[in-house]
């Protein structure tokens, strides 16, 4: 049978042990193993590899020698429990192989997890797991992670006490980033509040997300947006000394400010506008830029970034141009605009 949404993320926490075989498919392969790690967990704890409970058999072994499989789901070991045998990167060619050893399936035997890459519906693999009610095939694809999934991947990480506005981050968070790179990010924030037993903060959220900007180059546009003109020439010596191109730096400048361009018009304001954004601002970051967008307002800003894209298209041009002296004076310009200078 095939299942999908809802059904499915609860069969990855709960498999039925009725089932002989379950079929885990999708072109995002880091997305496949995260269920297929969870669903051998259920099914076999967290000693099963250790107590022989737990088989894995590479797709081109079977090919060599399909009877792998089968031995594989019949073979008990010396601990007793559920079993689970492991099929890595299948395609269609092995479903031969693999329908015959489900057509020997007894209860008792372990349970056969598959996993293959994107499949087609026409695909003979996934004809083999969807045509019966003892097997399941169930296709992962790149959506965005509902908040049901978001939740259990913080009650996971021991998550519980959270603050409204940072659990508004935290959804933000696992809508942007791979499941991977979430999950990693929310146990380095478990970790990060442990033996504290206040609230996960936006700050806390912050401090333990991934990096989107170099900290350098971000620190130089706040410099920007926040009218400190005088501050501007030393660190951009910094970082053209550290190897920054001035077109990175045009490029981040002109993100920025579209952004803050965008909070500043928003029907519901700035700070609404900041965390709807992709990817999400939070925290003392967000708070950061809601001041900025208020101070320079819509109209300012528009002409900021005229002063943006007409310095990128001299850096883009075949004339030989000072590219660090173009950026220093466009920076140095818009901190002044945003005094109320031009």
């Amino acid at each position: 049978m095939k299942l999908a949404g809802p059904r499915a993320a609860a069969y990855f926490a709960k498999p039925d042990p009725n089932h002989s075989g379950l079929l885990i498919y999708g072109a995002d392969t880091m997305r496949v193993a995260l269920r297929r790690q969870e669903v051998v967990k259920a099914i076999v704890g967290d000693k099963g590899e250790e107590e022989m409970r737990f088989t894995r058999i590479a797709a081109a072994d079977l090919r060599k020698e399909p009877a792998l499989v089968l031995d594989g789901l019949k073979s008990q070991g010396f601990f007793p429990g559920p079993r689970a045998v492991l099929v890595e990167d299948a395609g269609d060619g092995l479903a031969p192989t693999l329908e015959t050893a489900l057509s020997e399936w007894q209860m008792g035997d372990a349970m056969l997890i598959v996993t293959a890459g994107q499949l087609n519906a026409r695909s003979k693999l996934r004809k083999v797991f969807e045509s019966t009610q003892t097997t399941v095939a169930i296709g992962i694809y790149n959506d965005p992670p509902s908040k049901e999934e978001i939740n259990a991947t913080l009650q996971k990480a021991g998550l519980t006490n959270i603050a409204g506005e940072a659990m508004t981050d935290l959804q933000n968070l696992g809508r942007e980033l791979d499941p991977g790179d979430f999950a990693q990010t929310m146990e380095k924030l478990s970790l990060y509040k442990f033996g504290d037993d206040t609230p996960v903060s936006s700050a806390d959220v912050e401090t333990c997300a991934p990096a989107t900007s170099d900290a350098g180059i971000d620190d130089a546009i706040h410099i920007v947006a926040e009218a400190k003109s005088s501050e501007v020439g030393p660190i951009l010596k910094r970082l053209f000394g550290q190897g920054i191109n001035p077109t990175t730096l045009c490029i981040s400048a002109t993100r920025h400010f579209r952004i803050l361009h965008a909070a500043a018009s928003h029907a519901d304001g700035p700070d609404v506008a900041l965390s709807r954004a992709r990817p999400p601002v939070f925290g003392a970051r967000k708070d950061r830029m809601v001041r900025q967008a208020r101070n320079w307002g819509s109209p300012k800003l528009e002409k900021a970034l005229e002063v943006l894209m007409e310095t990128d298209l001299s850096l883009r041009s075949s004339r030989p141009l000072p590219d660090a002296a173009l950026v220093e004076r466009a920076f140095i310009r818009l901190a002044m605009m945003a005094r109320g200078r031009n």
